[in-house]
């Protein structure tokens, strides 16, 4: 065996060695990271009986009938409704917002700007807790918060506090993508005839999808699983998202747990799927992000 021969045949060894070690660590990980899925989608398959007794991983009879009263019984279709309305709004609020500050911080020289976009992207350091008492008191004197009455302000002071929470990130991701693209693109369109507008819509945004599944994504995933808010601001199930409702339902069937998981699993489920199918997008506009800036 000649001498390039063998240190091809070390590397690839080393290679293979490194591989191995990283999957073998990350191997347990991943275990315990699934297995309290798997146990709560089991749990919800089984009865109150054997729910602590039959330990299969999918219990023969599997009872379906769990999700049924979870979703007409628990309300949790009502949840389910809400949190899809509200997560759609939230994103396309966050989307058209972000993207037409982005454009104008990337494109327009104004008296203030970097100050102003500085600003902005310093709300990220404050932590969501932290403005909670400022925020109830202010949606409390604007009549936003669920009293009994209407439902459209309410769901307003659930929404658009989530709105102005992500336009920041949304403008911290879009900006360098805006930022990269070569003014020379917007020449010949406006030579073409697209007014500011037009450029921004035919132009500027499909060159920005990668980064706009981001935006999306993770706005999409905060706001599906947002409960403080929803917990200072709805009191009547009619108009909770998943996660309030889920507390609702918990203090109504602490004991009923196949009931109980079936709920939980309702809740967790769509957007483990939605991860699941876009995680390449989220890595794609990450990773195109960190290149352009």
């Amino acid at each position: 065996m000649t001498r390039a021969k063998r240190a091809l045949l070390i590397q690839r060894m080393r290679r293979v060695a490194v591989h191995a070690g990283s999957h073998t660590l990350c191997l347990p990980v991943a275990i315990s990271c699934l297995f309290p899925l798997g146990w709560m989608i089991s749990s919800s398959l089984k009865t109150q009986q054997t729910v602590f007794t039959d330990f299969s991983v999918i219990p023969m009879p599997a009872h379906l009938e769990n999700y049924v009263l979870a979703w007409t019984k628990g309300r949790f279709g009502v949840y389910f409704l809400n949190s899809l309305g509200y997560t759609a709004a939230i994103v396309f609020g966050v989307l058209a917002l972000s993207s037409l500050a982005a454009y104008a911080f990337s494109r327009f020289s104004f008296k203030g700007s970097n100050l102003l976009h500085t600003l902005l992207l310093s709300t990220m350091l404050v932590p969501v807790p932290g403005a909670f008492v400022a925020l109830y008191l202010l949606l409390n004197q604007l009549g936003l918060i669920d009293q009994g009455s209407g439902q459209f302000l309410p769901r307003l002071g659930y929404l658009l506090p989530q709105i102005n929470g992500g336009v920041p990130f949304g403008i911290f991701i879009l900006k360098p993508f805006f930022d990269a693209i070569p003014k020379e693109l917007e020449e010949s369109a406006k030579v073409d005839g697209c007014g500011v507008l037009g450029v921004f819509w035919h132009i500027m945004l499909p060159l920005a999808t990668p980064a706009l599944a981001v935006v999306a994504l993770s706005t999409t995933l905060a706001a599906w699983n947002e409960f403080l808010l929803a917990y200072l601001v709805f009191s009547r199930h009619e108009l909770m998202p998943l996660q309030r409702g889920l507390l609702a339902f918990q203090g109504a069937h602490l004991t009923d747990y196949p009931l109980l998981m079936a709920g939980m699993v309702i809740t967790v489920l769509p957007v483990v799927l939605i991860y699941l199918v876009m995680q390449r997008y989220i890595i794609q506009g990450i990773t195109a992000g960190a290149l352009k800036g």
